[in-house]
Parts: structure tokens; C-alpha cells; sequence
């Protein structure tokens, strides 16, 4: 398709907003396993509290899209926002409640539950309408570099978030929460006041819908669904692991957990800030990207002491970040300009399918042994890479006529 007409988007209010609330997003992951041991919860109970969250973003990752479409991509973002600081705030009260009274397994599974869906509803949002608004005014040549930056902030939260959950969690396991609720707050006023309005491509009333099942879109779905599969297994095995494997405390799992996800955030930056200078063909990008994290998942199975299930955290990421952002600028280059809400919508809808299946699958298969998950993980990213490896290039989605 055609280079887009709106003006060059200045990325860094986009950024900012971004960041925080993936902070916020992976602080809780870290004191996930750490909370449900209090609360006396199972793995599994853990694992579904967040697999509700990738219920609700891949059943409302699409709506958003298409509402972006017609509505804006700065006010979808910003109501997204708005509903996430709601919802984290009112999570972070419920588990003080719960923290303090110990009102039971039922209780608090609910609870967990009610909180995390609708943080996944509302965070739905804020992905698909901001991939569009970069593809909206972005060439074609430069969105996955564009797509790498916006990638790069996310791993600048899974930096922080998980770094200052594990600095706070010395106060509390619930001071964390409402600290980043409160990020959540700066989040929604600086997409309020930097992010440009009325950036929205209207889609034609009589627009055929772009499907789930469109061929133009067919690999770059399938690897979102892997790719974020395969994320939510390690996120969610790693404070388990961490206190089965060496006996960890709660506080000091979560540390470990903490650090591990800071690893994460570091390799992501420094892949995705390579992405930038590589300019590889998205197809590459995934099929390189796939094999680096696939070895990383292998190490991370056999590990012998925690600073070693950190290094191999580090190496998963720096594939994970040369496949995430091809997979979003593959999807983008192949469809029309007033498709592009709705297109970044399935691929997050996609991420969501993967953040349903990957919790609980992680939590079935750890309680078959600790490493598990791990090969499974490496086996399905080994999957991916030898499939985009012997695909033809033009088998990857193209670019739709425009005039279509």
C-alpha cells in the first residue's frame, strides 16, 4: 500500500503511555506467584487469574480496532487507559481487603479473577489502536523499525515495573499495586495531552470486515499466538520455579522473578533498538528472532542456580524482541489503509489467544516437572522458525490493493 498521508507521528507521548502501563502490567506478574502462596491458592488458580485477562483482550482486541477505525485512534487509546488505572486501583483495594481479612480460596480466586479480566479488557485497547496509529503515518518501509521503538517502551516497562514492584515489595506485597495504579493515572494524561487526534482513516460503510481467518494474515497471527504463548509460559513459571527448584522464600522468589523479567526488559531494548539498524525483512526477523529464544527456553529448563534462569530470561528476549515487531509491521504492510485498526486488532487478538492458552497450559505442564514448559516453548518457537524459514517470501501477506 501507499506511504500514509497523514503527518510523521511523534513517538514519544506514545511511548511514555505505553511504558507505564506495561509497568504496571508486568509489576503484577512478579508478585503473582508470591500473593496466590498467601492466599492459598493453586498454580492453576494463579495461572487462570491471568489467562481471564487474555480471555477478555482477544475478545475485545478486534471491537477496538474496528472502533478505532471510525472513532480515533488517540480516544480509543485514551479511554483504554482510563478503564486499565480504574480497574488496577480497584485490584490493588480488593487484594488489600484480601491481604488483611484472608477471606478464603473462593474469595480470593474471585477476586483475582474479576480484577485481572477487566485490566485485560480495557488494556485491550491500547495496543491495537496504537499500532494503527503508527501504521496510519508511517511508510511501509520504516514500521517495523517504528513498531521496534514502540516494542522497545514495552520492554522499558518490563524493565522498571518488575524492578520497582521488587524495590516496593519490602513495604507490602499490595504497596506495589497501588503504585502502579497510580502510574497508571500519568499514563492517561500524557495520552490525553501528547497524542495526536483525528488521525483516523474512516473505514468505508460498506467495508467488507477483515477476518480472523484472512489469508493476507495468516502467518502473522499464527506467530503472535506462538510468540505470546510462549511469553506467558515463562512469565508465568518463573516465580513457581524459582521457589520448587531452590526453596526460595515468597519475598525472595519474587525477587529472583523480578529480576528475571528485568532481563527480559533489558534484551528487549537492545533487540529492538537493533531491528532499527538491521532493517530486516520481517520474515527474517522471525525466523532468526525464533531460533535465539528457542535456546534460551532450553537453558532455562536445566538450570542450576537463579542467576542462571536469569541469563537465559536475557536470551529468550533478545529473540522474542526481533519477533515481536515483525509480526505486527507484516500484518500492517499487507492490508489498506482504512483496515488498519481492525488488522492490529486480530493480531492483538492473537497475543490475547496466546496469553489464554499460555498460563494454563504453563501451569498443566509444570505440574508435570519444572522444565516442562520450557521445551514445550522451545519446540513450538523451533515450529515457527522452520515454518517462516521455508515459506517463499511472496507467502508471506502482501501488501492489498489499495483500491480494494
Amino acid at each position: 500500500m501507499s506511504a500514509p498521508s497523514a503527518p510523521p507521528l511523534k513517538l514519544l507521548p506514545l511511548i511514555l503511555a505505553n511504558a507505564a502501563c506495561m509497568m504496571a502490567m508486568n509489576a503484577f506478574i512478579a508478585l503473582l506467584a508470591p500473593l496466590a502462596r498467601t492466599l492459598a491458592l493453586n498454580e492453576w488458580q494463579a495461572g487462570a487469574s491471568v489467562t481471564v485477562a487474555g480471555v477478555l483482550w482477544f475478545l475485545l482486541a478486534r471491537p477496538w480496532g474496528r472502533l478505532s477505525d471510525r472513532w480515533g485512534r488517540k480516544r480509543v487509546i485514551a479511554t483504554g487507559i482510563a478503564g486499565f488505572a480504574a480497574a488496577y486501583l480497584a485490584l490493588a483495594a480488593g487484594i488489600h481487603w484480601a491481604l488483611l481479612t484472608l477471606p478464603g480460596i473462593l474469595a480470593g480466586f474471585l477476586l483475582l479473577l474479576a480484577g485481572r479480566g477487566a485490566i485485560g479488557a480495557f488494556y485491550a485497547a491500547i495496543p491495537a489502536a496504537a499500532n494503527a496509529m503508527i501504521a496510519d503515518r508511517t511508510p511501509v518501509e520504516r514500521r517495523a523499525a517504528a513498531m521496534a521503538t514502540l516494542g522497545a517502551s514495552s520492554a522499558i516497562g518490563l524493565v522498571l515495573g518488575p524492578s520497582l514492584a521488587g524495590w516496593l515489595v519490602g513495604g507490602g506485597l499490595v504497596l506495589p499495586l497501588y503504585a502502579m495504579a497510580g502510574l497508571a493515572v500519568v499514563a492517561l494524561i500524557v495520552a490525553i495531552y501528547g497524542l495526536p487526534g483525528g488521525d483516523a482513516p474512516l473505514a468505508p460503510r460498506d467495508a467488507t470486515p477483515v477476518r480472523m481467518r484472512d489469508p493476507r494474515l495468516r502467518m502473522p497471527v499464527v506467530v503472535a499466538l506462538v510468540a505470546m504463548g510462549s511469553v506467558a509460559i515463562a512469565q508465568i513459571c518463573v516465580g513457581f520455579y524459582a521457589m520448587d527448584r531452590w526453596g526460595l522464600s515468597r519475598e525472595h522468589a519474587g525477587r529472583v522473578a523480578g529480576y528475571a523479567l528485568t532481563a527480559v526488559g533489558v534484551a528487549l531494548i537492545a533487540a529492538q533498538v537493533g531491528v532499527r539498524r538491521l532493517q530486516w525483512p520481517p520474515h527474517v526477523l522471525i525466523r532468526r528472532g525464533a531460533v535465539v529464544a528457542m535456546l534460551g527456553f532450553l537453558v532455562a529448563g536445566f538450570t542450576a542456580a537463579p542467576w542462571q534462569l536469569i541469563a537465559s530470561y536475557f536470551v529468550m528476549a533478545l529473540g522474542m524482541g526481533l519477533v515481536f515487531p515483525a509480526f505486527s509491521a507484516m500484518a500492517a504492510n499487507a492490508v489498506a489503509a482504512h483496515e488498519q485498526g481492525t488488522v492490529a486488532g486480530t493480531v492483538s487478538a492473537a497475543q490475547g489467544i496466546g496469553m489464554v492458552l499460555g498460563p494454563l497450559a504453563g501451569t498443566l505442564l509444570y505440574g508435570i516437572a519444572p522444565a516442562v514448559p520450557f521445551v514445550v516453548g522451545a519446540l513450538m518457537l523451533a515450529s515457527i522458525a522452520f515454518w517462516v524459514g521455508t515459506a517463499r517470501e511472496p507467502a508471506v501477506a502482501r501488501p492489498a490493493d489499495e483500491a480494494a
